[in-house]
């Protein structure tokens, strides 16, 4: 008993998110039914789940490390609408024999856009020390102007046929857009734990000036995050696509508040250097339930805005407030005593 009360002790945000799981799912189950809980649903649930996914890494990233990204979303529906622009035939002819090749330059596309996008935006930050979310809201003003001038506020239409057709090919029933989404939460996961530009990552949001006067490139470090939230970013964009085989501006403009909701949810410090990729999965799964649950119950968008909103703010609430508790009227945790960070830095490779 004592090790479990431990372990619940050591693991809190698990296990408070593993509880709300539990609740959330017996509250469908009476609302909904065999509805909700039936294969066609899941496999739904794993296909819109997995582009808001991706969104939800590349937030809880940028916040590893202090900062935030409110471009998320709008590097996303930019990042789409290049990849809808090739696979359109706008650029080059659709023709018979050439769909494979047209798919291929699409993805490259759309990731290297979103990767752009996220290097301007690690530069702003690192370079010219703006702040993140000063930096991120010009920057989403920017793609979504970008986005506008290139459409003219129109759709632009997938036409190569089969590329649609990667949202709804499934790996032994289990979509294979989902897979690919679990496959980048274990890819981040390992190398944020294992790696040691991971370890600096988190050391840079615990300890920002320890970690560059032990010597690390601090810049570097910075533009490496938001590069790799670019690239999280480029995979929502195709997915996105693939799934409505279409982009414009404007698509999934509340994605950036649930994105915000589930960081905070899994538990990530708004000031930098807690968070696990685990809890951001399985808050993950709680927003999905929830979603599909309103959506069953025939909400609104309006009114599923104001649900979000209202747990955004309760959830700040309770974890400031508990923060406050914990660390004596301060929201804000200590920074880490001197053998903490050297202990740290011994990890990142760092000499002391």
């Amino acid at each position: 008993m004592n090790r479990i009360i431990k372990s619940v002790s050591r693991e809190r945000e698990l296990t408070v998110l593993i509880v709300m799981i539990l609740i959330t799912a017996i509250f469908v189950a009476v609302v909904a039914g065999s509805r909700f809980y039936s294969p066609g649903n899941f496999q739904s649930m794993a296909v819109q789940v997995s582009e808001f996914g991706f969104l939800a890494l590349a937030m809880g990233l940028a916040m590893l490390t202090g900062g935030i990204d409110l471009s998320i979303v709008a590097a996303a529906t930019l990042a789409g609408i290049v990849g809808a622009t090739v696979l359109s035939g706008a650029i080059i002819p659709i023709e018979e024999g050439n769909g494979g090749m047209l798919i291929v330059i699409a993805i490259v596309a759309t990731l290297v856009t979103a990767l752009l996008c996220g290097l301007l935006n690690g530069f702003l930050i690192a370079k010219l020390s703006v702040p993140p979310i000063l930096a991120t809201l010009a920057t989403m003003i920017l793609f979504s102007g970008i986005g506008m001038v290139i459409t003219k506020g129109q759709s632009v239409a997938v036409l190569v046929p089969g590329f649609s057709q990667l949202s709804v090919v499934t790996v032994a029933g289990i979509p294979l857009m989902f897979v690919v989404m679990l496959l980048g939460f274990i890819a981040l996961g390992f190398f944020l734990r294992y790696s040691r530009q991971g370890r600096r990552i988190y050391l840079f949001g615990e300890n920002s000036v320890a970690l560059k006067f032990s010597g690390v490139k601090t810049e570097r470090t910075i533009l490496l995050t938001y590069a790799m939230v670019g690239l999280l970013v480029g995979f929502a964009a195709l997915v996105m696509i693939a799934r409505v085989n279409s982009a414009r501006v404007g698509f999934g403009e509340s994605y950036l508040l649930q994105a915000i909701l589930v960081v905070v949810l899994a538990g990530f410090n708004p000031y930098g250097g807690r968070g696990r990729v685990v809890s951001i999965l399985l808050a993950l799964v709680l927003l999905q339930f929830l979603q599909s649950a309103f959506t069953m119950m025939a909400f609104t968008p309006f009114a599923k805005n104001m649900v979000w909103g209202a747990m955004l703010l309760f959830v700040m609430v309770i974890n400031f407030t508990v923060a406050r508790i914990k660390f004596g009227g301060s929201p804000k945790p200590p920074r880490p005593a001197s053998s903490e960070t050297e202990n740290l830095l011994v990890t990142t490779g760092v000499p002391k």
